[in-house]
């Protein structure tokens, strides 16, 4: 039966949709884990989607390159074979900025851990004040700092008219119960001030250019993006003319419903229309 209410049906099992695509986007960080641990149900999830024919591509903002991923899931209980494959925004920044396309010098404004999203580049790490461009891929230390502790860094790049390549568009994401901003915080603030910020993942083209590389003997009707992002799994999703299931235990669980295992379809209808954003349905975690 067609629903006419116009609000957006919530499931509680991912096993009467997953049977309608095949494949899935799935992304990583409030989907799979909160940054401490796995959700409950997800590996179940994919290995028995796996196991039924389907494919999953993991799509992250993370700015580090996806084959550094798998490890890092492993310590947080997600094996390797729950998913196929991983994409992160960190690859689709590595193409961009070996081509030159920024320059061939720039300035690492992030953390250490961070330096694979640009090691054995031919470009050259260099000082803020000889850089072509800054790579952004977070905050140098995202514990205790937010974009306002920048504004002097980000009033200096404007000064000189540096492009800012942001390698992760997150604003925030939950570490466990800690919520912590990202290098999408970053770029926006750069572009409020009037400065020139480039994303390569979710919700941009670029990463979903190299997806559907990835998945190219499929149509995109066959494909379904999965994330909690608002801004970013679901609007690009959107954009790019893929179906969308909104996970609403992630970022957003406090608004979607009283308890993150309850979400209300009237709140998330209204939470989802904020953005304009359009979901074939709802799910507080992917479950089975």
């Amino acid at each position: 039966m067609t629903d006419t209410s116009g609000l957006v049906p919530i499931h509680t099992h991912f096993e009467p949709i997953a049977q309608n695509y095949q494949a899935l986007l799935c992304d990583i960080w409030g989907v799979l884990h909160n940054g401490v641990a796995a959700y409950d149900g997800i590996v179940d999830a994919l290995t028995r989607y796996r196991a039924s024919g389907g494919r999953v591509l993991l799509l992250s903002n993370a700015p580090r390159p996806g084959v550094g991923i798998p490890g890092h899931l492993e310590g947080l209980g997600v094996p390797r074979d729950a998913y196929d494959d991983v994409l992160t925004s960190g690859d689709a920044t590595r193409e961009s900025i070996a081509s030159g396309r920024f320059g061939s010098s720039f300035w690492h404004l992030g953390p250490e851990r961070d330096r694979p999203t640009f090691e054995g580049l031919p470009i050259s790490q260099t000082d803020e004040d000889k850089a072509d461009f800054v790579l952004c891929t977070g905050l140098f230390d995202d514990e205790t700092e937010t974009a306002d502790d920048y504004a002097e860094t980000l009033a200096r790049l404007k000064e000189r008219d540096l492009d800012l390549v942001c390698a992760n568009p997150d604003i925030v994401v939950d570490r466990g119960e800690k919520r912590v901003y990202c290098g999408g915080a970053i770029a926006g603030a750069y572009s409020e001030i009037g400065g020139r910020s480039h994303y390569f993942g979710k919700p941009h083209a670029p990463i979903y250019d190299l997806a559907r590389a990835r998945l190219s003997d499929l149509e995109d009707d066959q494909i379904l993006a999965v994330g909690d992002g608002l801004l970013t799994d679901i609007k690009g999703a959107n954009d790019q003319g893929i179906d969308a299931l909104f996970v609403t235990g992630g970022i957003a669980y406090e608004r979607c419903g009283p308890t993150v295992d309850n979400p209300q379809s009237e709140l998330v209808t209204e939470v989802l229309a904020e953005t304009d954003g359009r979901a074939i349905g709802a799910m507080a975690r992917l479950v089975w």
